[in-house]
């Protein structure tokens, strides 16, 4: 059973599409008693930073995903979903990330010409031999809408590279934890790929 974490700021209904087409059901969970019998947990998101980690600390989240991280089993974080994985965030000051990944989140900055929020498609640089990217070459094209980009302290936990002004983390691949900060389900033939990489990792459990 693979599991879509409802906290509230997730576009959930465009991740199980997307999971559909690829021939696999998904289950929505908003509390972590919904857990028990999960093989895979994806947690998807959008919005701020701060308002995330409230939402999934008023349902008692924090600690029964990171116990899910420490079983061992597949877990796949989505843009908003990606970055709530590091300690902190630049948006939200003060705010405790799940501290998964080693790292913070940091704002894109303004005096760089271009227009933030990052919007559209933007080529990524596969780091690591990831294997999230499994047969789309090197420089896969993919759907990013963000104001913040993650920064990794251990580079062996990136998975794939971006840019947009500057050189931003982009997709994280660490033992069973997978990530990425554009949206795989809004990026057409090669975000099916990408998740469907994914599932090969939960076929192997």
């Amino acid at each position: 059973m693979i599991s879509i974490v409802d906290y509230g700021a997730g576009n959930l209904q465009s991740v199980r599409n997307a999971f559909l087409k690829l021939g696999a059901d998904t289950t929505v969970v908003s509390s972590p008693d919904q857990l028990k019998g999960t093989d895979a947990l994806i947690l998807p998101g959008v919005g701020a930073f701060g308002d995330a980690m409230e939402a999934l600390n008023s349902r008692g989240f924090p600690e029964a995903i990171r116990e899910f991280v420490k079983s061992g089993r597949p877990f796949l974080g989505i843009c908003l979903g990606m970055q709530l994985l590091l300690d902190s965030s630049e948006e939200s000051p003060g705010v405790e990330g799940l501290h998964i990944l080693k790292g913070t989140v940091r704002r894109f900055p303004a005096n760089m010409g271009l227009k933030v929020p990052h919007i559209g498609f933007n080529s990524i640089t596969r780091q690591n031999e990831a294997s999230l990217f499994d047969g789309l070459g090197e420089h896969p094209y993919y759907y990013f809408v963000h104001s913040y980009y993650c920064s990794f302290e251990d580079a062996s936990q990136c998975a794939a590279r971006a840019e947009y002004g500057l050189s931003f983390d982009a997709s994280a691949q660490w033992n069973n934890v997978f990530a990425t900060q554009f949206h795989p389900e809004k990026s057409g033939v090669v975000g099916l790929r990408t998740l469907q990489n994914f599932l090969r990792v939960v076929e192997k459990q």
